[in-house]
Formats: structure tokens, C-alpha cells, sequence
């Protein structure tokens, strides 16, 4: 018999509280990556969603659904029905402010089950809304924080805004350790004031924690010479990216390709305008998606000649380690986040992201040169098993864990 969600099937293992957005595959990756280790884990959700029926990590529920959810891996705050579910909430805002019932629910999640550690999945929202919880309900003596950033999207921009740099000071520096897939943010930390001891002892990690090389090479189509498809997973218009020089760029090198195809995806409604301005030429040779699943977009990847990812603010990019796993050239913007990773001209092709005649030349190039894309493969994957092996990852995640819920002092329950 399945215990339920309250009965403890893990006694005497460290206890972890995640604190992230229910449906994100980052959060679900990194969650999956502790599968087999000897951890009891759960999921704080964040208003926006809920998980997969099929994901078996328990999880607390804070988004308003009617959606139906096992009672052994789910725990909901509101009730299922909505005459139920709106007094409860609108008196609860009306009496204690916006967000404070999630907030107040949270505090009784972490005093009932005293977590040895939070690990909050980003800056904005998880890590602010623990934070505020931790400050206002006295849990500072309750586990130790581990606090992850996503990518550059966190710090890499928001560092210069005046009204966020104090708040995000803060938070950095109240964590008990700082992960990230970037040496930029620790650079960045520590000129905020967060102490060395503070940065992640196991050094960068990727936000999803890692690829599956195996997999990715079981994808693979034959060389990437032999393949004819551009993926470029990001097409959409953004603070962090922009598509419209990558469509300029399209529009100028489009006579000078191979056949080809292009898959764009995660395209947003402001990046598909344009595109239906596009010469009919170019979009004969593309396909548009706003979603795929994550294993249809693996699967793609292998299929990938070429994986054009160019960006005006980014960490290390999960895409860029898939596709060298895969055997996709990528083409990337110079990013100092990007740059110690690979060599452009033999691993890699850099075009920055407002410069469309770079991007075209770019693509161009490693459509047309057979030997480039094939002698980039083997440096690319020594490259991710190094770096970015999730098999070579789970242990040190793992011992990272271990040890903090083994320390004593301040933040020891």
C-alpha cells in the first residue's frame, strides 16, 4: 500500500524543500537528477501550475485548479471546487494582503516538515518569495538555502537597475550556498558582498543538471554533414534575445543555403508578426512550433545539422551542451558566459545577436563546410562530458546536499 502524503517514507534521509515553478522542465530535470539518491524530496509549487499527474515527486499545490491530483504525491491549498476555492482566497487577500496566503502556507509547510534544506529554482520569483517567508514567519533556523539562478536571465541585466540591486543583494547574500551555470554570476555575487564561502562549492552546474549524453548520442543521425536541418529553439522576441536580425539575416543568405529546413520554436506572438512578413522564399523553408515536448526537442537536436542560438544575455545555454552532444554545430553569440567554452572557428560559430550579416555568414558557412561541422563533433562532446555529464553530475549534487544537512550552527534545525 502507498503511503500517504504525510507519512514519511524516508525517516533518517536529508529532507529538501524545492521552491520553483511546477511546470518547468528545468525544475522537473534537476528534481529527477536525485531519483536514486538517499534524499526525501518535495515540491513547494508556485502559483502558475501544477506538475504532471505522472510525475511521482510529492508536491505541495498552490495554484487555483479544478484539476484532479493523487492525494499520495499531491497536497493541495485551495480546494478543488470553485464555491469552495474564491471565499477562501478572496477573504485571505482581503485580510492579509496579496499573495500572503501562499506565503502563510509555505511557513506552515517548512515549520511542519523542517526541511535540513530549501533549494529555491531562480531569482525571481522562488527565491524572493522564500525570502519574504523566511524573513516575515522567523524560519532563518530552519534548514540551510541553497539559492540556484537561472542562466543570465537573473543578474545579468537586472545588476544595473537601482530599484533591484539592493533586494537581489540581499537575497544572494542571505543563501547558504549560490549555484549557478556560470562563473559571470559568481563574479557578479561577489561584488554584491556575498561571501566566498557562500559560492557554490561544486562549482558551475548546469540549471537542469546536466545533459544525458547517452541519449543524446542515441539520437543522432549519422555525421552532421549529412544533415540538412537548422533548429533554433529560442525564436522568440525578447529582453534576452531578439529574432528579428535572425530573420534579416534569413532574408539575406536564403539563396545562398543548401535545401534546407528550418524548425523554429518557442516562437512568441511578436516574433510569428514578422515572421508572416517574411519573403514567401524564406518561409517555405521553415516550420513553426510554439511548443514541442522536451523529448521531441532532443530528438530534433540529433536531427540538427546546425543549432542557431544567437542572444544578447544568456548563462551557459542547455541548448549549446545538447547540441554538442548531439553533433549539431551551434552558432552562438560571444558571450562571457559562452566564450571559455568553446573555439570559434573549429567548435563553434560566433555571431552576435543585432548583426544579422554575421548570423547569415554564419549560417552559410556551416551549412556549406562539411568538414568544419564533422570535425567539431569530437571536441564538442569531450566538451559536455567535462562540463555538463549528468551522470558525472548527480554525485557532486549529491554530496553538496549530504553535507549541508550534515552541518551544525546557524541554519541547522
Amino acid at each position: 500500500m502507498r503511503s500517504s502524503f504525510h507519512e514519511d517514507p524516508y525517516p533518517g534521509r536529508p529532507k529538501i524543500l524545492f521552491i520553483g515553478v511546477a511546470e518547468s522542465s528545468h525544475v522537473h530535470a534537476w528534481i529527477d537528477l536525485l531519483e536514486h539518491a538517499r534524499l526525501n524530496v518535495r515540491l513547494f509549487a508556485l502559483p502558475s501550475g501544477v506538475p504532471p499527474a505522472t510525475w511521482p515527486v510529492r508536491t505541495y499545490v498552490t495554484a487555483s485548479t479544478s484539476v484532479r491530483m493523487d492525494p499520495h504525491t499531491r497536497e493541495r491549498l485551495y480546494a478543488a471546487s470553485p464555491l469552495q476555492r474564491y471565499p477562501k482566497r478572496g477573504v485571505a487577500r482581503f485580510l492579509l494582503g496579496d499573495l500572503a496566503l501562499e506565503q502563510r502556507y509555505l511557513a506552515d509547510v517548512i515549520r511542519r516538515w523542517r526541511p535540513d534544506i530549501v533549494h529555491t529554482m531562480g531569482l525571481d520569483p522562488a527565491a524572493g518569495f522564500y525570502h519574504d517567508v523566511r524573513e516575515s514567519f522567523g524560519l532563518g533556523d530552519i534548514g540551510r538555502w541553497v539559492l540556484q539562478t537561472r542562466g543570465g536571465a537573473d543578474l545579468a541585466l537586472s545588476r544595473f537597475d537601482p530599484a533591484a540591486v539592493d533586494r537581489i543583494g540581499r537575497l544572494l547574500r542571505s543563501c547558504d550556498q549560490l549555484l549557478s551555470d556560470n562563473q559571470q554570476n559568481f563574479e557578479i555575487a561577489l561584488g554584491m558582498g556575498v561571501s566566498p564561502e557562500r559560492i557554490s562549492r561544486i562549482g558551475t552546474v548546469p540549471g537542469t543538471g546536466g545533459i544525458d549524453v547517452e541519449r543524446m548520442q542515441a539520437s543522432a543521425l549519422g555525421p552532421p554533414s549529412t544533415r540538412s536541418l537548422i533548429l533554433w529553439p529560442k525564436a522568440y522576441e525578447s529582453r534576452w534575445s531578439k529574432a528579428l536580425p535572425v530573420f534579416e539575416a534569413l532574408t539575406m543568405c536564403v539563396d545562398q543555403l543548401p535545401p534546407c529546413e528550418i524548425l523554429m520554436l518557442a516562437m512568441n506572438e511578436e516574433a510569428r508578426l514578422w515572421f508572416r512578413a517574411l519573403p514567401e522564399r524564406v518561409r517555405d523553408l521553415c516550420t513553426t512550433d510554439e511548443r514541442i515536448p522536451r523529448s521531441e526537442l532532443l530528438t530534433r537536436m540529433g536531427r540538427a545539422r546546425v543549432m542557431l542560438a544567437p542572444s544578447l544575455v544568456d548563462g551557459t545555454p542547455n541548448s549549446l551542451f545538447e547540441a554538442m552532444a548531439a553533433g549539431a554545430f551551434p552558432i552562438v553569440s560571444p558571450l562571457e558566459s559562452i566564450r571559455p567554452l568553446v573555439d570559434h572557428g573549429r567548435t563553434t560559430l560566433f555571431a552576435r545577436n543585432l548583426h544579422p550579416q554575421e548570423i547569415a555568414a554564419a549560417l552559410v558557412r556551416s551549412m556549406s563546410d562539411d568538414g568544419l561541422v564533422d570535425d567539431a563533433v569530437a571536441p564538442n562532446l569531450e566538451t559536455v562530458l567535462e562540463r555538463a555529464d549528468r551522470i558525472r553530475i548527480a554525485p557532486r549534487v549529491v554530496e553538496l546536499y549530504e553535507s549541508l544537512a550534515a552541518e551544525r550552527g546557524p541554519g541547522r534545525n
